[in-house]
């Protein structure tokens, strides 16, 4: 270990969303702390909550976890969306929000996630940024612990968790639909399920048993974990079952599952045509969409288009470098920031570029990707307008109808936008309703479906009246 300095007390700016009793560093002196930096827009910061967990579980005995959101977006300054957010991703340790940067500069934190490890004297021990780290934070944190204990510091008392739980409903946390003639297909993400549902809402039949898990089956014997986009192809739907890092099918007849591509755990593998699909580790993909026998995936953690050919089972990646960008370009010399949503409009896929605030276009013909709405990673707000001026604030979703317009949940702006694809202008829809970060959009039978993801709720609007109504999600 490197010698050690004081690690700053926790600041008493923080806004704690998740626990009335705020901790302090002095109060856990003789146990090991880690404090995770993280902001829930990033793919990244959602990848390392496992190894959290993991690590936890194992160190019950002698481990406190803190969690400090700092976020990159004005809508993230509220306690109330990081409250949300610490709900769907099951979190239960101490969350604080801290929208002033205050404990992040007092650590010298330069990025999302980052771990701190505090020794049980109050000391820091280490920084770790990025993803990755799990095993090298579990061996400092069993060394810390050892030293603790033949100092005889070590305090083994378990942490209690804090809780602030949503509301038992229906739905918990729905983000992707699918809409067809007569069903309505819902992502019901925080239950780890799809539900197919007539348009009034009933629901038909359930995939997924409902626990997070992975495991092919048929209906109600299968696991999904934060199961997200969903496309429909030949006789089956196509799942990005993003918690699985895992694109499954869904046969329609008999309602067998089967994990068609991935491993089941986080990686960042480069697919190729010679490899098995299920052999290729990927990272978190947000969505699929099908034109004819390819199922196109938005690859969010890998900031990349990759394609699987139903025909030869085959894996490749489209375009996207794997780097962190907005480049424009052909194939893999073009850049994403975690794109998160696919729309296909003849030969052309509409891609929503959720860390850069943009909408992107890869037309299929030659793969090259063009920037339709959007001007970097950190530009970002919420005005209509032309290319040069319209802005987003991490849109999560788009749906494109047949005349070129383009549906976008617009999702930390709590809007719905449209752009025009001939006249390059974005609006704003005039909506009388109240949207909480909606991660979901689809066009169906002369309605637009938004999943009303924080509220817990799917919402129809008839497009020729302009009626809004909530669904009822019944069996």
């Amino acid at each position: 270990m490197n010698a050690r300095v004081a690690a700053p007390e926790l600041s008493s700016a923080l806004d704690w969303v998740n626990t009335d009793e705020a901790p302090t560093l002095a109060s856990m002196r003789g146990r090991v702390v880690l404090l995770n930096f993280w902001t829930f827009d990033s793919v990244s910061s959602l990848n390392v909550l496992p190894d959290i967990r993991f690590l936890e579980n194992k160190y019950h005995d002698g481990l406190s976890v803190i969690g400090v959101h700092t976020p990159k977006y004005p809508y993230q300054r509220s306690a109330a969306p990081v409250l949300r957010a610490v709900n769907r991703n099951h979190i239960r340790h101490p969350v604080a929000n801290d929208p002033g940067y205050a404990t992040w500069q007092a650590y010298g934190v330069q990025a999302w996630p980052t771990l701190a490890l505090i020794d049980a004297q109050g000391q820091l021990a280490a920084l770790l940024p990025g993803e990755g780290r799990r095993d090298e934070a579990d061996a400092m944190i069993g060394h810390l612990l050892d030293e603790a204990a033949k100092q005889d510091l070590r305090v083994y008392e378990s942490q209690v968790s804090s809780v602030r739980p949503e509301p038992r409903l229906p739905l918990r946390f729905p983000t992707r639909l699918l809409v067809t003639d007569s069903s309505l297909w819902i992502a019901d993400s925080g239950h780890n399920r799809i539900l197919e549902c007539n348009h009034d809402g009933r629901i038909v039949r359930q995939f997924g048993s409902g626990n997070p898990g992975f495991w092919d089956g048929t209906n109600l014997d299968a696991g999904f974990s934060a199961p997200q986009g969903i496309a429909i192809a030949r006789d089956s739907i196509f799942v990005a079952d993003t918690g699985n890092h895992a694109i499954r099918r869904v046969r329609l007849l008999d309602g067998e599952v089967k994990t068609i591509a991935g491993t089941g755990a986080l990686g960042h593998d480069i697919p190729h045509p010679y490899v098995e699909p299920t052999k290729i580790a990927m990272s978190a993909p947000g969505d699929v969409v099908a034109i004819g026998d390819l199922i196109y995936v938005a690859v969010s953690g890998q900031n990349q288009i990759w394609q699987y050919n139903l025909n030869t089972d085959k894996l490749v990646a489209l375009a996207g470098s794997g780097k962190l960008g907005i480049d424009d370009g052909a194939g893999v010399g073009a850049s994403f920031a975690q794109p998160v949503s696919l729309s296909a409009i003849g030969q052309q896929l509409i891609i929503v570029d959720a860390a850069a605030s943009a909408i992107r276009a890869l037309r299929l013909l030659d793969n090259r990707v063009s920037t339709l709405v959007g001007k970097g990673v950190y530009e970002f707000g919420d005005a209509p307008g032309k290319p040069e001026d319209a802005r987003l604030q991490n849109p999560l979703a788009a749906c494109v109808d047949a005349r070129g317009l383009v549906f976008v949940a617009d999702s930390y702006n709590g809007k719905i936008k449209a752009l025009n694809l001939r006249t390059t202008e974005l609006r704003a829809l005039s909506l009388p309703y109240t949207l909480q970060e909606p991660a979901g959009i689809a066009l169906g039978g002369n309605s637009l479906w938004i999943a009303n993801t924080n509220a817990h709720e799917i919402v129809r609007v008839d497009l020729g009246s302009g009626q809004i109504r909530r669904l009822t999600i019944t069996e």
